[in-house]
């Protein structure tokens, strides 16, 4: 079995099951399903698996925030869809969610498959660029050239990697995809080796930012020559367009013929439309969006690098983020540097910092626990855990890493902090941030602006964030539980075993300020309530609690208080118990239609019980004859009104132990 096997399983079951998933891609953190009915997920229970930071939509994606060993999760995760790693959606080909969701998607999903090896690529890049600078080895030698190689050979060939994941995500049969890559760049067709082999013909819009010079044509029409290698918006358009002439073709080619038939009409028909129309208008699209961006931040750089670093967070919590990846790539391709975004780049730092410096204020042991981690976690570019994990339920650090990531950010907008090359995470960006002619101006600038951010952030961390009373009191009850002491609740003491049966995330997690215990009506085995055949108990709308698969047909009174509900047909009790806790105990599943036949009431609506009284009798062997499910829900059906229900972990219980613990 693998580390994450049970993990796994519990989220396929909890998205809806592998029939209900699209598809399934993951970036650094995250995994991200496409649901075909997002309302069949069960948030809150997700949210709550050990091994699970959070739950997030956003972009017509369903993101389930694990942390750095996403990868691992995934891996285990894929098996149980029936897919394949990077496989195309089982969907409908109609695009759902509105205009901004559909293309949140297409951009990440393009872009997510390539962004690890990219990031490795970069740092070789940067790091061969770095030796150079500090004179290890001249850029002469074969050494420099090799690693040249491998961290610029992406990059060079990037149309290949994205005709790909493009075609994957349009499908397009991928080979198709990567053919049109390759095509994209190959040699004699790029704009520099048509300039240095012939003449021009003649120049296209002479005079503007569009100008192009036509050096042949393709049998009579004029085919403006670009240069497409590392480039990355006119490959996407040009999988676009083949992805709707293969889906043309495929209807009227006879299927004798289609095998061969059908990629060949494709290409001949995407390729030329590629180099004579969508590749150069594509191209000036890039063009005039990296002039765009240009002529928003020049308007005043320090307020745009603000806004980024103000704001950089807030996208990545919603997973909107992915919207701005492609004006950095197309900023750097084209420019040769990016500007506009890098600012972001104080905000990783601005979160490790605000993180390290709860880990020396706060005196709650958990905290403390997960802090370290999440800085170290962060300073290699990887935020998410210390965000979702600490920031946000925290609030106020998280707000004063938005204010530092601002400062920093409007500090590298001033001082025109540039990225030169793509690649690298966190400290790992930093060789990437060396000018082209070895200059280490920019470097500077960009360590000066971490070490202001990280300053900041620290120091109004100290100054400002305190443990909440919540927090406080959860450290002094860890802290007694762990000596195996009392735990005093709001006028209550109560002893707390070292080990009491009960789920702990829960339970650690909530401050008990106000305990209620209440024990099982029932003997028998413990069923999840997620797990439960009948959805509108499993969803957990009616209320938080669990099932019990019943050994023998008695059910008791889970504490003292009231029947408050005694169905006529006997198959259900309302309780209200004398601290006001309401539960529903429902003997089976649509029970109901028996008409009471095989229930005996021992009680009557409105009686006043002791914990442990007889409240009615059940013939288990004839429900089970009629076809009817044993499964018996046991909610807290005010649940809304407390802080927490916390289930018990034992998967068997005896009539009188402890099933629920309700926090308030």
């Amino acid at each position: 079995m693998g580390k994450y096997e049970n993990l796994a399983k519990e989220i396929v079951r909890n998205v809806g099951g592998k029939e209900n998933v699209s598809s399934l891609t993951h970036c650094i953190t995250r995994l991200r399903f496409k649901l075909k009915e997002e309302s069949l997920a069960k948030d809150d229970v997700i949210k709550n698996m050990d091994g699970v930071v959070t739950v997030m939509k956003s972009g017509g994606q369903y993101q389930v925030v694990i942390g750095n060993h996403v990868p691992e999760v995934y891996a285990e995760v894929m098996p149980l869809l029936g897919l394949e790693e990077g496989s195309a959606d089982k969907a409908d080909e109609t695009p759902s969610g509105n205009l901004f969701n559909r293309a949140i998607d297409i951009i990440s999903g393009i872009f997510q498959p390539i962004l690890g090896i990219m990031a490795a690529c970069g740092m070789v890049k940067g790091l061969n660029a770095l030796f150079v600078a500090l004179g290890w080895y001249p850029e002469t030698c074969g050494g420099y050239l090799v690693l040249n190689a491998i961290g610029d050979g992406l990059f060079h060939f990037l149309p290949l990697f994205l005709g790909y994941t493009a075609a994957k995500k349009f499908r397009l049969k991928p080979m198709i995809g990567l053919v049109i890559g390759a095509i994209m760049c190959y040699p004699t067709v790029q704009a520099g080796t048509l300039s240095a082999g012939g003449q021009v013909l003649y120049t296209l819009f002479s005079g503007t930012m569009f100008e192009s010079a036509v050096y042949t044509d393709f049998f009579g029409i004029p085919m403006i020559a670009m240069d497409y290698t590392g480039t990355v918006i006119p490959v996407i358009f040009v999988v676009y367009f083949a992805s709707k002439c293969e889906k043309f073709f495929n209807k009227f080619i006879p299927d004798l013929v289609k095998f061969f038939f059908v990629p060949m009409l494709t290409l001949l028909v995407s390729i030329p439309a590629g180099f004579l129309l969508i590749g150069p208008l594509a191209t000036f699209g890039s063009t005039l969006i990296a002039q765009g961006v240009m002529t928003v931040r020049n308007f005043s750089p320090m307020l745009a690098g603000a806004l980024v670093g103000l704001t950089w967070q807030i996208l990545v919590i919603f997973g909107l983020h992915w919207g701005f990846i492609p004006v950095y790539i197309n900023n750097i391709m084209t420019n040769g540097y990016d500007n506009v975004m890098m600012p972001f780049f104080a905000c990783t730092f601005a979160t490790s910092a605000v993180v390290l410096a709860i880990f020396f204020k706060t005196k709650n042991r958990q905290l403390k626990e997960m802090a370290l981690p999440n800085f170290i976690s962060g300073i290699f570019g990887v935020t998410e855990p210390a965000i979702y994990g600490i920031l946000l339920p925290l609030k106020k650090p998280f707000i004063i890493s938005c204010i530092a990531g601002c400062i920093g950010g409007g500090f590298y907008g001033a001082f025109n902090f540039r990225k030169f090359m793509m690649g690298g995470m966190g400290i790992f960006e930093f060789p990437a941030m060396i000018e082209p002619d070895g200059g280490m101006g920019n470097l500077i600038v960009a360590l000066a602006g971490v070490a202001i951010t990280m300053v900041i952030a620290f120091a109004a961390t100290m100054i400002f964030y305190k443990d909440d009373k919540k927090t406080a009191e959860e450290t002094a009850t860890g802290d007694r539980r762990a000596e195996g002491g009392s735990v005093e609740a709001e006028g209550e003491s109560e002893t707390v075993p070292e080990t009491d049966g009960v789920g702990k995330k829960a339970e650690t997690r909530a401050a008990l300020l106000h305990q209620t215990q209440l024990y099982s009506p029932l003997r028998g085995r413990v069923l999840k309530l997620e797990t439960l055949k009948d959805d509108a108990f499993a969803s957990g709308v009616l209320g938080k609690g669990v099932g019990i698969w019943p050994e023998e047909g008695n059910v008791y009174a889970p504490a003292d208080g009231v029947v408050s509900v005694l169905f006529p047909t006997l198959h259900a009790i309302g309780f209200s118990t004398d601290e006001g806790v309401e539960l529903l105990i429902h003997i089976g599943l649509d029970t109901v239609q028996l008409n009471g036949e095989g229930f005996q009431a021992r009680v009557a609506q409105g009686d006043r019980v002791k914990k442990g009284q007889l409240l009615v009798s059940f013939d288990m062997a004839f429900i089970e004859e009629k076809g009817y499910c044993l499964e018996t829900p046991v909610l807290v059906t005010n649940s809304d009104n407390y802080l927490e229900v916390v289930e018990t972990a034992a998967e068997h219980v005896a009539q009188g132990d402890v099933l629920l613990k309700v926090l308030k």
